[in-house]
């Protein structure tokens, strides 16, 4: 993929002595959707954590995380949200106590510390993605519901401007209406030109609106593709889609 904006090559990740991902390769292209889809345990969070800058104390990585050209590798988690790139991470990590648009305006505190004076205007981007978070906005955070909340979640990240925006588990916990809502959204956020990095692990839905996939087995990728090809791969049929045998 020669226009890359997000390339990770052969990327390791060490929690002690046990490796949790091994030399796993992936990219995201400009304004694409691409998904990495597992069984639980698979490695999935660690990559994006890796991606992000943000693992834990005991783990330690090698291998390349380059954006729009940059090296990432040994930068700090604020200096790569700097250079363009979030994490929605699986807990949300939302205040509960301040409320909607309080949370919003803290995702746009970087570009406000660096003086941009237009710090506030991607609320209304934000908005008209999320009607529902202009009509909350003076609730506070902790009484909304679990879409709500990832909706806001996913709305705070985008208050940063992103190029890359990575999103962990965004379905996870949520009713199957709410699902549908949130895939829905995701679909939309390409029209905002961010690309986004899912990792998901209702891998139908992930399948549905992503342009490029990855499966990642026990710490290694295991496939690739076209999305819509490994929608129809036999293997991810069998394994992840709960689907029956195609007849042949």
């Amino acid at each position: 993929m020669t226009n890359a904006l997000l390339q990770v090559k052969n990327l390791q990740v060490f929690y002690g002595k046990v490796e949790a991902l091994h030399e796993a390769s992936i990219q995201v292209g400009a304004g694409q959707i691409v998904a990495v889809i597992g069984p639980n345990g698979a490695g999935k969070s660690t990559m994006l954590n890796a991606i992000a800058g943000a693992l834990p104390i005991t783990g330690s990585m090698r291998g390349e995380v380059s954006l729009a050209g940059q090296e990432l590798s040994g930068m700090a988690i604020e200096k790569r949200v700097a250079e363009g790139m979030c994490l929605v991470p699986e807990k949300r990590e939302l205040f509960a106590s301040m409320k909607v648009e309080d949370n919003l305006l803290l995702g746009s505190y970087r570009r406000y510390q660096a003086g941009k004076k237009d710090y506030a205007d991607q609320l209304s981007v934000v908005y008209e993605l999320f009607p529902r978070l202009r009509e909350r906005r003076n609730q506070e955070a902790g009484t909304m519901s679990g879409g709500e909340r990832q909706m806001l979640a996913v709305g705070r990240a985008l208050m940063a401007k992103p190029q890359l925006l990575m999103l962990d588990e965004p379905s996870l916990g949520l009713a199957p209406l709410i699902v549908k809502e949130i895939f829905h959204i995701i679909q939309r956020l390409r029209q905002t030109g961010v690309a986004i990095l899912l990792v998901e692990q209702n891998a139908r839905a992930a399948l549905q609106v992503a342009d490029y996939a990855y499966v990642l087995e026990m710490g290694e990728i295991a496939l690739e593709g076209a999305a819509s090809e490994l929608a129809g791969d036999q293997r991810v049929i069998d394994t992840y889609l709960g689907l029956a045998k195609k007849n042949h």
